[in-house]
């Protein structure tokens, strides 16, 4: 039997094509290649409007989530001592700040309550998840999030929405279209700026001194002005604070900023795909402020310099390169 291959980027944007088209189902499949069903079941994921890069920047998080193996899991001592407490009618935070004061230097027998509540919600049903459920304080067999009715972070002023993005933005036609992010350090206490091309998949990698609003912009501004003129047309940002001097940064740039929707990162599926990459040599919980502009450069150096499929085996910088010698002609 074949093993299924999940789709691919260019398949998903022949889908996005196709589909704008008014195609069937049918005739998209039999025109990439695929089963009628695995079309259906990628569109049904956004009734609404497709678009090929969201429908693969939440492929991508599916499939992080659904090869995740639980701390619990992994480590069988944690989870007897977890189970042991949830007996005695403790609640998962209770555990969570217990064990963590019980073994302040283990970190294998430490864990979150968010975790043990995922844990137990994706237990298969049996008589153990239904003894575990009867001790929580609510018996709940599902656990939602909370829903907030609105957005606490403060509103930037004088923003232009990603709608207002032209189409050539949208297609790639043209570089020099940017995306940009802050990859965040232990606690959030530092970070580090990330700034990737979207028609070339070109990275920038930025010291960030501070997360203040003058201090990216400042740090931002640095690093761009060393880039040609013509390769300098706009920045796809998030509702970041730190973007608020936005209008000082396209003064001084002349880059247009957009700002995504709220809670959608997928609108910035290049730069969120490259942060990915990049946790590859900063991982989560490290502290940026210890890392040199010299270790971001060879780092940006070394992914600039990778070949990419999606750029059909061609690397960033060689791509780069001729896009700036094509715009000079």
């Amino acid at each position: 039997m074949n093993k299924y291959k999940r789709l691919s980027l260019e398949e998903r944007a022949k889908i996005e094509v196709l589909r704008d088209s008014g195609y069937t189902l049918t005739e998209i499949a039999w025109k990439i290649g695929r089963h009628k069903s695995t079309i259906s079941r990628e569109l049904t994921r956004f009734p609404k409007s497709y678009q090929a890069e969201k429908g693969q920047f939440m492929a991508k998080r599916f499939s992080k989530r659904h090869n995740f193996i639980c701390k619990l899991e992994k480590y069988p001592l944690l989870w007897s001592a977890v189970l042991d407490l949830l007996k005695k009618n403790w609640s998962p935070e209770q555990i969570s700040v217990q064990l963590k004061n019980d073994y302040t230097q283990d970190k294998t027998m430490q864990i979150s309550h968010e975790s043990i509540y995922t844990y137990i919600f994706l237990m298969p049903r049996g008589e153990l998840k239904n003894e575990i459920i009867k001790h929580l304080r609510q018996k709940k067999k599902f656990r939602h999030k909370r829903k907030t009715t609105e957005d606490r972070r403060g509103k930037l002023p004088d923003t232009i929405s990603i709608d207002e993005r032209p189409q050539e933005v949208m297609d790639r036609t043209i570089a020099g279209h940017w995306e940009g992010d802050l990859l965040m350090g232990k606690q959030c206490k530092s970070a580090i700026g990330t700034i990737v091309e979207r028609k070339t998949r070109a990275v920038i990698l930025v010291k960030i001194k501070e997360r203040s609003a003058t201090s990216v912009r400042k740090a931002f501004e640095r690093e761009l002005r060393t880039l040609p003129l013509q390769m300098r047309l706009s920045m796809t940002y998030d509702q970041g604070t730190e973007m608020a001097e936005h209008k000082l940064f396209t003064k001084n740039t002349k880059m247009k900023v957009y700002f995504c929707h709220p809670a959608s990162p997928w609108e910035r599926g290049t730069n969120e795909n490259t942060n990915m990459l990049l946790r590859d040599y900063f991982p989560r919980g490290k502290d940026f402020s210890t890392v040199t502009r010299k270790e971001l450069k060879r780092v940006q150096r070394e992914l600039n310099e990778r070949i990419r499929k999606g750029l059909k085996w061609e690397t960033p910088l060689e791509l780069f390169k001729k896009e700036i010698l094509d715009t000079c002609k």
